[in-house]
């Protein structure tokens, strides 16, 4: 090969590319070495996410948002198939080995219905979910990259406060169990796809090819995600400790927060961020995103947007609202939604329901904050 070979255009985008993999491969492989083999799987199944969800271009705030404003569910009708393909195996699974898995399921109650409403309004004046705010912030969008740190910092405030709030009134833990349970949940995500299929304009039943090939590669993913960590697919709690072990390790005192101050939350404050399958799972997502993106062509090349200062502002608060309301939620469009009704919790069709009323405040205060035109 000649040197002319080696500097032309087309050489260094596959040299690029190819020292992406290998780095990716790199990572993965010291992980398996030095952490453990199962901390290595999360963070390829993480980065399995990432590339899904930018590679696919698909996500949960932008779907809601074209429902909302043009009457578009075929996002959302793609999220409904995913949770519906990860219910059909994560609900018997659960059944079936009770010791060795558990679901995302947490009470219902007034501080889980406010944060999910103030969640749904934040995430859309972002453009961003849990998930959404690590994918954006993987491909280089500003917008994204400014509100992940907050939203950071939030989730580590609400955790604080997250004790006090529950007190205030819940439910115990309603769960859809076996096969009763997964029935009744595929009747709910059909009667819910009925209506967005009713209130849809005309032809909107039909589904793109690359929604369709997202949702299963989700499901997929996040039935992996079930069986390796005994735990489903989470984004909350991960950006909530990398917070927590930032003020700890400035000096910040947490024993005055029952949260963390309960002995599992310390033992994860104590341990390596490596062995925390959350974190694994949002690391591999902004790196899978960030590898899409830097494989296509200019990916990475998006330019700061001309907003005016206030925009920059609304970002930051509304990054602190994704992550406190969504401690108090007892989780985000993954831990929640997706993850909840998936394994047959209530607290997800109820989260599902005050955060989508949430998103019509948030497409509202998106258009005045100087993020975008108004609607």
């Amino acid at each position: 090969m000649t040197a002319t070979t080696l500097a032309s255009p087309g050489f260094r985008p596959l040299a690029a590319r190819t020292g992406l993999i290998g780095l990716a491969l790199v990572v993965i492989a010291m992980v398996a070495l030095f952490v453990g083999v199962r901390y290595a799987l999360m963070l390829l199944i993480g980065l399995g996410f990432g590339v899904a969800l930018e590679g696919f271009r698909f996500g949960f705030a932008g779907p809601w948002r074209a429902m909302i404003l043009r009457r578009e569910p075929a996002g959302i009708l793609a999220q409904l198939l995913s949770i519906a393909v990860v219910a059909c195996v994560a609900i018997p699974m659960l059944a079936s080995h009770p010791q060795e898995l558990t679901g995302a399921q947490a009470p219902i109650g007034f501080a889980m219905i406010g944060g999910a409403f103030v969640f749904g309004a934040a995430m859309q004046v972002v453009l961003g979910c849990g998930s959404g705010t690590l994918v954006n912030a993987g491909s280089g969008n500003p917008v994204g990259l400014l509100a992940l740190p907050f939203f950071a910092l939030g989730s580590f405030a609400g955790a604080y406060h997250l004790i006090w709030w529950t007190n205030l009134g819940a439910l115990p833990i309603l769960t859809l169990r076996g096969t009763p349970g997964l029935m009744i949940t595929l009747v709910g995500l059909a009667l819910v796809a009925a209506v967005l299929l009713w209130l849809g304009k005309p032809g909107s039943w039909r589904l793109p090819r690359r929604y369709v090939l997202a949702a299963l590669t989700l499901a997929a993913l996040a039935i992996a995600n079930l069986v390796v960590a005994g735990q489903p697919w989470g984004v909350v709690y991960g950006l909530g400790l990398w917070a927590a072990k930032g003020v700890t390790a400035l000096g910040a005192d947490l024993s005055g927060s029952a949260f963390y101050a309960a002995v599992g939350s310390e033992e994860r404050l104590n341990a390596s961020v490596l062995t925390d399958y959350t974190s694994l799972t949002n690391f591999g997502m902004i790196a899978g995103a960030f590898g899409v993106a830097a494989w296509r062509s200019g990916g990475l090349s998006q330019p700061l947007p001309s907003y005016p200062a206030r925009a920059w502002i609304v970002t930051i608060i509304a990054g602190l609202m994704l992550g406190y309301s969504s401690r108090l939620a007892f989780g985000c469009n993954v831990g929640a939604f997706f993850s909840g009704i998936g394994t047959g919790s209530l607290h997800g069709w109820v989260w599902f329901a005050a955060a989508f009323a949430g998103a019509f405040l948030g497409i509202r205060i998106r258009a005045v904050s100087g993020l975008e035109a108004r609607p």
